[in-house]
């Protein structure tokens, strides 16, 4: 999307005072529950939509962001029918599904262009009630940014370290100033300075591959609606492309690399990606002769060894500062919507916030551990560059029976128990 990498999401006040309550979530106030402060690090999906579960129960809520302003990213992502069921939960379904387009097929494919596996979620999406969506993460920040209260994002903040008091945690940013609340709850990223503080040993892993990616308006190529591709190429490549709404498709493309932010990679620019996918089938040609240099982003793809603990005291990692995941399963965003969910249902059970991060570790951490090790592996199946093995893993995924495919779908999109 032309100047998506530049434009400021939202005229947000960097300095505005955050406000500790939120009348207008009050109606939805659990009478049972002793109402708390939390101060969320991080702005992205994961703490917005925490933010909203928060208020949603009637607690006192402020997210502060390092960064000075939020801004468009160039980059898609999937919400599956999980993350939409979640966002149900919390009230915010309607206002996502109006900015992306639904997703019903997922295509895997060969270099050529022929079916490895063909799913067709809608087996299990009108079971459920809710669709696949396509969307624009730029755009999912901006519709969960404005469901807030005005002042509940304070921006410019970037987090130093917090120490505990004897009424609760002093959280202490990197311009001097300290703010005090009840507990903490991190949600800023794969590269979480709050996880560093508790975890400093729990460094991101290396996958072993990079990425480009770009949005593009593809409203020309007339592709299928509803359809999704990801094609498994000759030599580590691979392609992907999704629907996102308006005509707009993001496509990525990943290219092994023996070591991380390899320098040759990083000067890469479309015309290299047009020679290095040269010989894939349409429209991934056709995508990359839409995309403008300004338009790509790059990435080493990284995630987290899975963690022993999610909940530590007063403070609760969550998203991909607790479960930071490689993309090969469409459910980073996704499993960070899900723990707010799970979160606010687990504040609303346990008799205070602490016993509500212990329970909510328990539910959580058997679901995005298997994530995350199911996401890495086939990560590296994907991403083989022997031609036997190539050959051989493409037959084994055309003879893959279909009920194992329908039982991954199953344990993904039904609700976690």
């Amino acid at each position: 999307m032309s100047g998506s990498i530049t434009r400021p999401l939202a005229s947000l006040n960097p300095h505005a005072a955050a406000r500790r309550v939120a009348p207008s979530y009050l109606s939805a106030v659990h009478p049972h529950i002793a109402m708390a402060d939390f101060l969320i690090v991080g702005a992205g999906i994961g703490g917005l939509t925490a933010a909203h579960a928060l208020l949603g129960l009637g607690h006192s809520v402020r997210v502060y962001e390092a960064a000075p302003e939020l801004r468009e990213v160039g980059a898609g992502v999937v919400l599956g029918a999980n993350a939409m069921r979640a966002l149900h939960q919390l009230g915010l379904h309607d206002a996502v599904q109006a900015h992306g387009t639904p997703v019903l097929h997922l295509n895997l494919l060969d270099q050529q262009g022929r079916i490895l596996q063909a799913a067709d979620t809608s087996v299990f999406t009108q079971k459920l009630g809710f669709d696949n969506l396509g969307i624009h993460r730029a755009a999912l920040q901006q519709v969960l940014l404005r469901g807030l209260p005005a002042g509940t994002v304070v921006l410019g903040k970037p987090f130093e370290r917090f120490a505990e008091t004897p009424t609760g945690l002093a959280v202490h940013f990197a311009d001097g100033t300290t703010a005090s609340t009840d507990f903490l709850i991190g949600a800023d990223g794969l590269r979480s300075r709050v996880r560093r503080q508790l975890l400093p040993q729990a460094q991101p892993r290396y996958a072993g591959y990079t990425c480009w990616r770009a949005i593009v308006d593809a409203a020309r190529l007339q592709l299928p609606v509803g359809e999704s591709g990801e094609t498994w190429g000759e030599r580590g490549r691979r392609f992907g492309y999704v629907p996102v709404g308006g005509g707009r498709v993001y496509w990525f493309a990943c290219l092994n690399s023996p070591t991380p932010q390899n320098p040759a990679f990083r000067a890469y620019r479309v015309a290299d990606l047009q020679r290095e996918f040269a010989g894939f089938h349409a429209p991934v040609p056709d995508l990359l002769r839409l995309t403008r240099n300004d338009q790509l982003l790059w990435n080493d793809i990284l995630d987290l060894k899975p963690l022993r603990h999610l909940a530590y005291g007063r403070v609760l990692l969550l998203g991909d500062a607790g479960h930071a995941t490689t993309p090969n399963m469409g459910q980073g965003a996704g499993m960070a919507i899900e723990d707010a969910a799970e979160l606010s249902t687990c504040l609303a059970t346990a008799p205070d916030p602490a016993a509500a991060f212990r329970e909510f570790e328990r539910r959580r951490l058997p679901r995005t551990t298997r994530i995350v090790e199911t996401s890495w592996r086939l990560g590296q199946v994907g991403q083989l560059e022997n031609p036997v093995l190539t050959g051989l893993r493409n037959t084994l995924m055309r003879l893959l029976p279909a009920a194992v495919s329908r039982s991954q779908m199953a344990w993904l999109y039904e609700p976690p128990t």
